[in-house]
């Protein structure tokens, strides 16, 4: 038997990691040139002079925050946050009801729902069509004075004063009347949040189906072996399990509806009647495009929404976070730190 044995050559391994950065490296080139560079770029320009159709340089301002403080003084820019705002919690409220019922219904046990793929894609289609033509499609049905909104609301006056009421004759050709909706500022509004809410609730009810698809069945088999019924099921199980997505959901539709600007833009141009619907992002691109071209203020009003919806986004994660979650890390914080000390 040999004192000595040859030692075997090790097998270097071979190491993957490398082709994990070669493909992230579109990736990371797209975000630094179309996202990150532009951010910081509007961050600069709004401490400086920048305006103009052919400004091709700036200098920095004596008061950096002047353009800030123009902006939060301008009575446009608040009555388009709020326009903002309380067209976002418009359509928000429904399309969450909406696409809560709707998993409810599809993610129900006791129903075998045939034809649910069927059922996604016509959800999801409103979502895929482009906003021109989505602009075009409901300009088309609540237009004036001939359009299918005003066909239909025509009837139900003809059917309320002339069946119920009794009138005919002169007497109800004067109460049947078409609406302008645009030319109403709240008809306007209800009309745009309408359009958002018709867009994205079949987006947000596939998010939520995901969600229950990824909780443990188990647990629901537990629950009908307790005999429990499925609306308690639903609040006592799913809705809870659901915490993280329905926080995913919130925060990325609090997003979007700050940044409301297609819809808003295309349907109604100009801030529709009042500037009813003048949102912040249309806001932004009059002050840019429009006028006197101050992409100085509309780089300042844009980094104010910026920081908006990152407090928001901020306190609703706060708030929508699970506390029993947090309560048990202190506490293994707390027995960690116990049982150093005992060894100490």
């Amino acid at each position: 038997m040999p004192l000595y044995q040859e030692k075997k050559p090790k097998k270097k391994g071979v190491s993957y990691a490398k082709y994990g950065y070669l493909f992230s490296l579109p990736f990371i080139i797209i975000f630094l040139i179309f996202m990150l560079y532009p951010t910081v770029f509007t961050a600069v320009i709004g401490f400086t002079d920048f305006k103009g159709v052919v400004a091709t340089s700036f200098k920095f301002l004596e008061h950096p925050f002047e353009n800030f403080a123009s902006v939060l003084a301008n009575k446009t820019f608040h009555a388009s946050l709020v326009n903002t705002i309380v067209i976002w919690i418009m359509n928000f409220i429904p399309q969450i009801g909406l696409a809560l019922l709707l998993t409810a219904w599809f993610t129900n046990r006791s129903r075998r729902i045939r034809g649910q793929g069927a059922f996604k894609i016509l959800f999801y289609l409103p979502n895929i069509i482009t906003a021109a033509t989505v602009a075009i499609l409901f300009a088309s049905i609540f237009a004036y004075p001939v359009g299918p909104a005003n066909d239909i609301l025509q009837s139900l006056q003809k059917f309320f004063y002339g069946t119920i009421k009794g009138l005919t004759g002169p007497e109800l050709q004067e109460m049947i009347k078409p609406f302008d909706f645009s030319t109403d500022p709240w008809a306007a509004k209800i009309v745009v949040a309408f359009i958002q809410f018709w867009q994205w609730y079949g987006y947000t009810t596939i998010i939520l189906i995901s969600g229950v698809l990824g909780i443990n069945p188990e647990l629901f088999e537990a629950a009908e072996i307790d005999g429990a019924s499925p609306s308690q099921t639903f609040f006592k199980i799913t809705l809870p399990c659901m915490r993280t997505i329905l926080i995913f959901t919130l925060i990325t539709s609090l997003i979007g509806g700050l940044n409301m600007f297609d819809i808003p833009k295309l349907y109604i141009w100009n801030g529709g009647p009042a500037n009813a619907t003048m949102t912040t992002s249309v806001f932004i691109y009059a002050q840019a495009f429009s006028g006197s071209y101050l992409y100085n203020k509309a780089a300042a009003a844009s980094m104010i929404m910026f920081v908006i919806i990152a407090i928001l986004s901020g306190v609703t994660f706060f708030l929508m976070r699970d506390r029993s979650e947090v309560k048990a890390k202190r506490a293994m914080k707390r027995m960690a730190k116990l049982n150093k000390g005992a060894q100490a």
